[in-house]
């Protein structure tokens, strides 16, 4: 959950450029536009499965909130009335930042113990695939788990945007 952080927080503290701002917040624009609930769910969730590869995981999970914190860096730069508003926020104060970092951190830290484990039965010698089978069922929960979070998140997020819309 730290590092999401750290790297979203990097992101969102990018410098952009007046031409990648509108070329970022006009394309947001329109895929929001045309996204609902379902649209936003999936968007999350296919970002998402990357992140249980082992070791992979964790440099796709990093990569996402840091591209993510950029794309909040060319909405705020555009937006200058929103500069107030702290990057994290949007993360730790939001019900859905909050279930998104959860279910992130879930894909991450999967990501990171399945590496571990292999490491490990590679240095003791230990045969990697009973270790890999036991991790299995584990995983498959986990991303049931994730899968759950981030499709309340995405029906939540959809609600909240158009409710604001509508004022």
């Amino acid at each position: 959950m730290g590092l999401f952080s750290l790297s979203f927080q990097i992101g969102a503290m990018s410098k952009v450029s007046y031409e990648e701002a509108n070329a970022f917040a006009d394309g947001f624009q329109s895929i929001m536009d045309e996204t609902d609930g379902i649209g936003i769910f999936v968007n999350n969730f296919l970002a998402t499965l990357p992140m249980f590869v082992p070791g992979f995981g964790i440099v796709w999970g990093l990569y996402t909130a840091w591209s993510t914190g950029f794309g909040f860096a060319a909405i705020i730069s555009t937006m200058p009335g929103l500069s107030e508003i702290q990057p994290l926020s949007i993360l730790f104060l939001s019900p859905f930042g909050v279930m998104e970092l959860i279910a992130y951190s879930i894909a991450l830290s999967c990501s990171f113990y399945f590496i571990y484990t292999i490491i490990n039965k590679v240095k003791s010698k230990s045969p990697i695939k009973s270790a890999l089978k036991s991790q299995i069922k584990p995983s498959l929960i986990q991303i049931g788990i994730a899968l759950a979070l981030l499709l309340a998140a995405g029906f939540l997020e959809d609600y909240i945007i158009k409710s604001v819309q509508a004022l």
